[in-house]
């Protein structure tokens, strides 16, 4: 298995328990952490398959970017990007808010599996 597929069953992997979570109530937080996992992991597969250098990080812009500087139609993944980011850290801490509202958990596998597709139609 090459390198870049093993980020892609990782990323694909996080959007199934994105998805999973997001029945109960309780774990909405966990569920909207995990859309985030998914679009690094995948934006990172990328990256890999390109023979990029990828930071440990789990800002989605700069990853984004370096995809983008390889692939131009990248672009059209920026909303989902900026949307997916805070959701990295967001809840996952005690603060403000403990859990996310269900239509943005919604929101977020939408923009996950959006991410996530892109990326898999570009090794096909």
């Amino acid at each position: 298995m090459m390198p870049h597929e093993e980020w892609l069953i990782k990323a694909e992997h996080d959007l199934q328990a994105a998805v999973m979570l997001k029945s109960n109530s309780n774990l909405l937080d966990t569920s909207v952490y995990h859309t985030q996992q998914c679009a690094e992991k995948a934006l990172k597969a990328f990256l890999v398959y390109h023979k990029r250098e990828i930071e440990k990080t789990h800002h989605l812009k700069p990853l984004l970017d370096a995809c983008s500087a390889i692939d131009h139609e990248f672009f059209i993944l920026k909303k989902d990007v900026i949307f997916l980011s805070p959701f990295a850290a967001e809840f996952r801490y005690p603060g403000e808010c403990l859990i996310p509202d269900e239509s943005d958990v919604m929101s977020a596998i939408t923009s996950a599996e959006k991410i996530l597709y892109f990326i898999k139609r570009k090794f096909l």
